[in-house]
């Protein structure tokens, strides 16, 4: 089972790429939709504290249920991160 610690930086790391995507984009092309590269910030940074707000299962003695409650943080958090680089390239064509 990975540890805690390591979601967590996993959750750090993706957000953080699509933040440091976005201001690539709002870079090179800033006449281009400003609101909506600023928006899916924001949407990362939110879906960052959100996740982190998850990690803490509410059931700790039953082993399969944590593993069931970690795979759903790792789901959300990959359909969550592809959402977003998804508009971010749309955004950014």
């Amino acid at each position: 089972m990975a540890s805690r610690r390591n979601l967590k930086k996993d959750i750090d790391y993706l957000a953080g790429e699509v933040i440091a995507n976005s201001y690539s984009c709002l870079y090179f092309n800033p006449e281009r939709n400003r609101n909506e590269v600023i928006k899916i910030i924001e949407d990362a940074v939110e879906l960052r504290n959100l996740l982190f707000s998850r990690i803490k299962p509410e059931e700790k003695n039953n082993r399969s249920l944590v593993k069931k409650h970690y795979a759903a943080i790792r789901n959300d958090l990959l359909t969550g991160i592809d959402g977003l680089f998804e508009r971010l390239s749309e955004t950014c064509k």
